[in-house]
């Protein structure tokens, strides 16, 4: 591998770590009704595991409440049964066609807990991208022994690796810190 495969290879997995790290921010309750809550419940549908938005439109009507509408009606039990078996701690109300869910403000220590909880992926995330600095660096060493490259190509090549370690590591930290801001201001 030559230098910039290995820069490219580097940056395209650390972007990979900062998304699911979006992805699961998304997920987080901040006491506002959004459908990124239950967007990935994996409801037991014919037999396979499928995420919720597969299966039914999710809608926010107002900042307190969401509500799942089934494509198919037979469909709902299963539902109702996946948000209660789920860590979202939220009562299923349904009608026979619809699921409202009642999203409770949070109170100051369950408000605690999720920046915590942020804050322990975030540094999941950094961890994910450090990684795949020291894979990186590992293929800069191995390609500079093979005489693929100089000496100082490859300290070059390390050098670049660790711009973009920092630069994804600020990433992560501006988002961690905006969600934390974001659940602690309501």
């Amino acid at each position: 591998m030559n230098s910039e495969e290995i820069l490219f290879d580097a940056e395209e997995r650390m972007e990979k770590a900062v998304s699911v790290f979006k992805d699961e921010l998304r997920g987080l309750r901040t006491g506002r009704a959004t459908p990124a809550l239950v967007d990935m419940i994996r409801v037991e549908y014919y037999g396979s595991p499928t995420p919720l938005k597969q299966l039914a439109q999710i809608s926010t009507p107002d900042p307190q409440q969401i509500v799942i509408r089934p494509f198919e009606a037979g469909s709902l039990k299963e539902i109702e049964k996946a948000i209660r078996s789920s860590d979202l701690g939220m009562a299923p109300n349904s009608d026979g066609k619809m699921i409202r869910l009642q999203v409770p403000a949070m109170s100051g220590e369950q408000r605690q807990k999720m920046t915590t909880r942020i804050k322990k992926s975030a540094e999941d995330a950094k961890v994910s991208c450090r990684n795949i600095r020291r894979d990186a660096n590992k293929h800069f060493d191995n390609a500079e022994k093979a005489k693929e490259m100089t000496e100082d190509e490859r300290d070059q090549g390390k050098e670049q690796v660790q711009g973009l370690l920092k630069k994804y590591e600020d990433k992560v930290t501006e988002m961690a810190d905006k969600k934390s801001k974001e659940i602690m201001e309501q």
